[in-house]
């Protein structure tokens, strides 16, 4: 058995989730690509999970809780589980969407570590 796991997300892949095929335990992730002028087409929150959104390519908007809130490549975005959210490119846009507990991150890099 090995303790690892490995996939492979296709260039043109619309949206990949990466729970089943790397039999994550602690998260969620998504690898999303949006056409220029796309959203996702319904606002949503959540029960317990947060998201963190990191902007691979291109630039687009979420609109959270009424706020527009601006993104580009590089960009970081952290959403809590009770925000009402939804997500649009203004450009093609690649994402990746990480989906977690809120709170229950407990130990961190060099805190988890053993060296």
């Amino acid at each position: 058995m090995n303790n690892y796991s490995k996939t492979h997300v296709a260039a043109d892949a619309q949206r990949t989730e990466l729970h089943d095929t790397l039999s994550l335990t602690g998260a969620e992730v998504s690898v999303n690509t949006m056409a220029a002028g796309t959203e996702i087409p319904f606002f949503h929150s959540h029960k317990e999970n947060e998201e963190i959104y990191f902007i691979v390519s291109g630039r687009g908007y979420m609109e959270i809780d009424g706020e527009k809130v601006e993104l580009e490549a590089g960009d970081w975005l952290r959403v809590a589980p009770q925000a009402s959210r939804k997500l649009h490119a203004t450009t093609d846009m690649t994402s990746v969407c990480i989906q977690v507990k809120a709170g229950s991150l407990t130990q961190w890099t060099m805190t988890d570590a053993v060296l």
